[in-house]
């Protein structure tokens, strides 16, 4: 008889494993590990199928208190406002979902965005729990996201980014640079810098790399095509702010915007940074895949 297959996380879904203490059931563990969380809340998580155990059931409130179970569990947030741009369903298969993603959406739950996000979008439009994003933009970027259908084949496509056997081009605005010889390759060593979620170059051997094109020259500012060689943290922003060409929109870099520590979204003034285009031999069939996103950066 073969054995069943593990059960994977679900989507979107976090996991804890049960502390040591004296409790007797898991709603009494989960109420006095998470204090800021209503017991009546979480009697309606597990009312609604909330709450799983580690073969992915549904747990029941009065289920018996054990150290160390392992548990998935749904964050939620109360009055999540919802981001007025819409995604783009470009491409689906038995295989791959390929979405032009809008600014400003999260691609995963994080901090205070839990269903505005692109997978949980994604979930609901498609009933597919099985979804998973395979790579990742950051929330201020729009542009082309490609997602695993099929657990069974999720490797292969991860590999692709994995072994960095994927072309990856976007596009951006930004001030133009006139001293430098084009197309230009920028090299540098980027680390976590400060606040935490901001990336910095520092001096040592090079981690990251951008191949950096001019597609039109704009006045005092240029529309530029960039390929990500390596793929860190924020890298095309650091990169282009490094330059002195920081990218349109950008609050993060070359410096902090007020505005982004109150967390406020200006929609008038999206970051000009798109993930243009992907380019791949598909792992499963040989085939060359290219996909190409239809939104379009305004000067």
């Amino acid at each position: 008889m073969t054995a069943s297959p593990p059960f994977a996380r679900p989507a979107g879904a976090s996991t804890l494993h049960l502390p040591q203490g004296e409790w007797t059931t898991l709603l009494e563990c989960l109420c006095a590990h998470f204090p800021a969380i209503s017991r009546a809340r979480w009697l309606d998580r597990f009312a609604r199928g909330r709450v799983l155990d580690a073969q992915g059931m549904a747990l029941a409130a009065d289920h018996p208190y054990k150290v160390g179970l392992r548990i998935h569990y749904f964050r939620e947030v109360d009055e999540e406002a919802p981001i007025p741009f819409d995604e783009r369903v470009l491409h689906l298969d038995a295989h791959l979902l390929v979405v032009d993603k809008p600014h400003f959406l999260p691609v995963m739950p994080s901090g205070s965005y839990v269903e505005q996000t692109l997978l949980a979008r994604l979930m609901r439009r498609l009933d597919n729990p099985h979804l998973v994003p395979i790579h990742r933009i950051d929330r201020l970027t729009a542009g082309l996201v490609l997602f695993s259908v099929d657990p069974a084949s999720r490797d292969a496509y991860q590999a692709l980014f994995r072994e960095r056997r994927i072309d990856k081009t976007y596009e951006a605005i930004a001030p133009a640079l006139p001293e430098l010889d084009f197309p230009y390759r920028h090299r540098s060593r980027l680390v976590p810098g400060e606040p935490f979620f901001r990336m910095t170059e520092a001096s040592g051997e090079p981690n990251s790399e951008t191949l950096i094109e001019v597609k039109a020259r704009q006045g005092a500012f240029w529309h530029y095509r960039l390929h990500p060689v390596s793929g860190r943290k924020h890298q095309l922003r650091v990169h282009m702010a490094a330059l002195g060409a920081p990218i349109c929109g950008d609050p993060f870099y070359p410096r902090l915007l007020e505005r982004h520590l109150r967390e406020t979204d200006d929609y008038r003034h999206p970051l000009k940074l798109l993930a243009r285009s992907l380019t791949f031999v598909d792992p499963l069939d040989g085939r060359r895949r290219h996909f190409d996103s239809g939104l379009t950066l305004d000067p």
